[in-house]
């Protein structure tokens, strides 16, 4: 099973933003908000940064290029949220560009990421493992779909490869697929999520995430040496922080977050 692409490299046939990436662009009557005017638009909403994503910013680099070094003079953060298939060379151009923190979407095992995206799953990890030399902010996110990727092993497969590329304090997330674009496959189920975290930490992942669950205890932050609850949020949104500087309040525990 493959998909069209317009606004993102790969075919994954579950797109969950597929009405905006799948979308054939408007040629004849273009909208266009050139990187002064998005700063500007930032300054005017009191954002803290900047954020590509949805539609694969990779596809946006030199839009990026142009972007980050404005924002940054601004004093805003720049970020991407990336199925992370570029070269190496792009990747230090936007960290020389001003990208701080990007989060890589991974797909899942092997496998599954040739079978159904058309791609391979190595040049992501590398590409992981360099933004982590880089100095930039890494989290990892990976969508858990029904009979493609939900396997204990598959799972297992990709928390071992994430702890050697990423390491333990990296953020990882597992995050609930619902039906969209080509693919029809029932919603996964919260206890498939679950027992991927519980994998995860059993692993050794310091920091890991159940997404797409608003309400769920582990959309939350939790010191991994003593469970003290130190971020509490519901959906986008943080409805309390425990932290005193970045350090937890009970057992000292760095944390490695960026508080702004």
């Amino acid at each position: 099973m493959t998909a069209g692409s317009y606004s993102c490299n790969f075919t994954c046939p579950w797109c969950q933003n597929w009405e905006i990436s799948k979308s054939e662009p408007e040629i004849k009557n273009p909208v266009y908000i050139s990187p002064e005017r998005f700063v500007k638009m930032c300054e005017l909403e009191k954002c803290k940064g900047t954020s590509l994503s949805f539609n694969e910013p990779t596809l946006m680099f030199e839009y990026a290029i142009d972007l980050f070094p404005l924002a940054k003079r601004k004093g805003l953060k720049n970020t991407f949220v990336s199925n992370g298939y570029m070269t190496l060379k792009a990747l230090q151009m936007l960290k020389e560009a001003g990208l701080d923190a990007i989060n890589f979407d991974v797909k899942g095992d092997k496998q599954a990421v040739r079978e159904y995206c058309q791609a391979d799953v190595d040049v992501v990890w590398r590409n992981i493992k360099e933004a982590k030399k880089l100095g930039l902010h890494v989290e990892v996110t990976n969508l858990i779909v029904p009979d493609v990727n939900d396997s204990k092993e598959k799972i297992l497969e990709l928390i071992r490869k994430h702890l050697q590329a990423a390491g333990a304090d990296t953020p990882l997330h597992f995050t609930r697929y619902y039906p969209a674009y080509m693919f029809q496959a029932p919603p996964t189920q919260i206890r498939t999520l679950e027992t991927a975290r519980e994998l995860a930490v059993r692993e050794g992942v310091n920091f890991a995430y159940i997404g797409n669950v608003p309400g769920h205890k582990y959309e939350n932050t939790y010191c991994p040496k003593c469970g003290t609850l130190l971020i509490e949020r519901l959906g986008l949104s943080i409805t309390k922080m425990n932290l005193t500087d970045s350090f937890c309040p009970k057992c000292g525990r760095d944390i490695p977050i960026v508080i702004r």
